[in-house]
């Protein structure tokens, strides 16, 4: 295996912020659905800006991109800069991985998939693109790359991060979506006591819900959310927001959704899909 990066802290615990599907365009008037994707997702980093506590990475699970564009993923480069901290990544089903990595060569933001964070904590990041196809798929060797990393320091803590939700969410249209191959990856789980949590994107809507004693989090867009509960396409009127996290030297995570304020943001209501 690949030598893991590390978060060093002064810190016992661990904090992170979450941003996920940008939905970024080249056009810095590129509208996703009504909304323009860039002057939300700069109103997210300028709250995260205002936030009185400190952190010690960025983790962008997916969706950076609307339209494949090397632009598209400099905007996301540029736009989470005055944060000056790490940001870590992974591929939505969205993104296009060749722009993505020949943008993000830089120190700030990096494919590392495999994270040591602080003395009681690993980060493990996985790819679930299913190129072509907006549900999600982890290949074999993404599996033994979890399992790997599970057996190979089972006395950290683990947060599992990957774009498609591998548990129902209760939206049939968005739920077609989600991991197809999720048993393997529960099977995959199942044999290890120290996965804690698994963060995802991809649904544009906060849930959390306990699933095999691991906690599995969802977040909300950085523009359009999706309205939970939903058999059919449906877009909210809750405002776009982010994730912070704390990873407490004793397992436990805690964790909080932010969100703009106001109704800055609304979508065009009377879209069927995007």
């Amino acid at each position: 295996m690949i030598e893991p990066k590390r978060i060093e802290s002064n810190c016992d615990d661990i904090t992170l912020v979450q941003i996920t599907d940008t939905h970024l365009f080249a056009d810095d008037k590129g509208e996703l659905l009504g909304v323009n994707t860039l002057s939300s997702f700069s109103a997210v980093v300028t709250d995260i800006e205002k936030q009185p506590f400190d952190y010690d990475a960025l983790i962008m699970t997916g969706d950076v991109s609307q339209d494949h564009t090397d632009a598209s993923y400099a905007r996301f480069e540029q736009g989470i800069a005055p944060l000056k901290k790490p940001c870590y990544w992974l591929p939505g089903n969205h993104d296009y991985q060749p722009s993505m990595q020949s943008v993000y060569p830089s120190t700030q933001i990096q494919q590392d998939t495999h994270i040591l964070a602080g003395k009681h904590w690993q980060i493990i990041l996985l790819d679930s693109q299913a190129e072509g196809s907006p549900h999600g798929f982890l290949n074999q060797q993404q599996l033994q790359f979890l399992s790997d990393c599970l057996s190979q320091y089972p006395e950290r803590f683990s947060l599992v991060l990957l774009h498609h939700h591998p548990l129902l969410v209760g939206s049939q249209w968005l739920d077609q979506h989600c991991l197809h191959n999720s048993d393997e990856f529960w099977q995959t789980l199942q044999p290890y006591h120290n996965v804690k949590a698994i963060l995802c994107g991809h649904v544009h809507q906060n849930f959390h819900q306990l699933h095999q004693q691991v906690e599995v989090l969802t977040s909300p867009s950085t523009c359009i959310q999706f309205k939970p509960q939903s058999n059919d396409f449906a877009l909210d009127r809750v405002a776009p927001g982010w994730r912070s996290l704390v990873l407490k030297s004793n397992g436990q995570l805690e964790t909080q959704v932010h969100r703009l304020e106001g109704e800055v943001f609304l979508p065009n209501f009377e879209a069927q899909g995007y």
